[in-house]
């Protein structure tokens, strides 16, 4: 009997790691009756990190209503692992670009309160641990929503709160932490991440950023000297260099933010999942590996979830074969990183609504077809 070790990250707007564990299967399943199949759904910091660390440790989901970006309620949803002790949180769940309509991205205005309300929930359930997924925000506030709705006060030069928004920072004079949420300091939150970029400066968070999320090439520069004046008194009054330090620049600055107010660590994403997931035992078992994601080219290489299997692939020897929607430039660079092979999914030409609605059926024909090969 052949055993598959599926482990996938998500298709954007395609298909849930999940998703794309289901087809693949179905297609090992067509072409391979007697296989043996390990679904490991996986994620690397972004979307699909809650859903898959909950579905991997048998935990469960709370659900409740937040603020989102621009300041209406929505709905959002956390996780509570397995073993009860250990939160995990999209940011984007609350604060990510997709829920902001294009014509109404405006990381001046964009908020992470939503994302503070989040872990603020967290922090009642009797755990020892956040993971805060860092990936897909709308904002550019370094966090300034999240301190605020932990308790946090920023206010401006008359003592007033700062409104919420990447665009108040501006008037920033002085920070109170006196109403700081205190269970902050009896939890270790870690950030799930493979973002490396500092929060200010042509790398920081507003110039590599700040354009997918409605900024034009003013304000960008605005935002930026807001982040920088932000750190200036995060240094001042809370004592902590954030400005340099790598990942700070992460969804928004948020990164930045979550070091500042709650002593947060980065960590790869891909890595904490692996770990997580008991990935690297569950290689072992299998033959064959397969993964994937919605578009690979070089930029798999700097800790994309597929990388990480791959790199586990080639510890222990084992055939990785990865799947995408489309395949970019530089793939052939991934080899040596424990690549075997590549594969897109698509068939012919098509729109691209179309391709995303096909995704499942996309990736059971072609996972057949190579399962097929395998065989002979």
């Amino acid at each position: 009997m052949t055993t598959y070790l599926l482990a996938p990250d998500s298709f954007k707007e395609s298909m849930t790691s999940r998703q794309v564990c289901e087809a693949m299967a179905f297609g090992i399943k067509q072409a391979d009756p007697n296989a043996s199949i390990i679904s490991v759904p996986l994620a690397d910091g972004g979307e699909g990190t809650n859903d898959a660390l909950v579905s991997a440790t048998h935990g469960n989901f709370r659900h409740l209503t937040v603020t989102g970006s621009l300041g209406k309620s929505t709905a959002a949803t956390y996780g509570i692992l397995g073993d009860s002790r250990t939160a995990v949180i999209e940011m984007a769940m609350a604060s990510g670009l997709e829920m902001v309509p294009i014509d109404q991205r405006n990381p001046w205005l964009t908020t992470t309160y939503g994302t503070g309300e989040l872990i603020k929930d967290a922090l009642g359930q009797d755990i020892d641990c956040i993971i805060i997924g860092l990936g897909g925000s709308s904002t550019n506030d370094a966090g300034a929503g999240m301190a605020q709705a932990l308790g946090a006060h920023l206010l401006d030069s008359s003592g007033q709160e700062l409104p919420v928004g990447g665009g108040a920072l501006k008037d920033l004079a002085r920070i109170d932490v006196s109403e700081l949420d205190p269970r902050l300091k009896q939890v270790e939150i870690i950030l799930a991440s493979d973002v490396t970029n500092p929060l200010t400066g042509p790398q920081g968070a507003s110039y590599v950023f700040g354009r997918q999320k409605g900024a034009d090439s003013a304000m960008i520069k605005r935002l930026d000297q807001n982040l920088h004046h932000f750190a200036q008194i995060i240094k001042r009054d809370l004592g902590k260099d954030v400005e340099n330090q790598p990942g700070a620049g992460a969804a928004g600055g948020l990164g930045a933010g979550l070091m500042a107010f709650a002593d947060g660590k980065m960590q790869r994403g891909i890595e904490l999942v692996i770990k997580l997931t008991n990935l690297e035992a569950k290689v072992q078992q299998a033959n064959y590996i397969f993964t994937g994601e919605g578009g690979t080219d070089f930029q798999t290489h700097f800790g994309k979830a597929p990388f990480g299997v791959a790199q586990l692939g080639k510890k222990y020897h084992k055939p990785v074969i990865s799947f995408a929607g489309y395949l970019g430039n530089g793939i052939e660079k991934l080899y040596p990183d424990g690549f075997t092979a590549f594969f897109s999914i698509m068939q012919g030409a098509s729109d691209r609504q179309s391709a995303l609605a096909k995704g499942p059926e996309n990736m059971t024909r072609t996972v057949a077809n190579v399962v097929r090969l395998l065989k002979r």
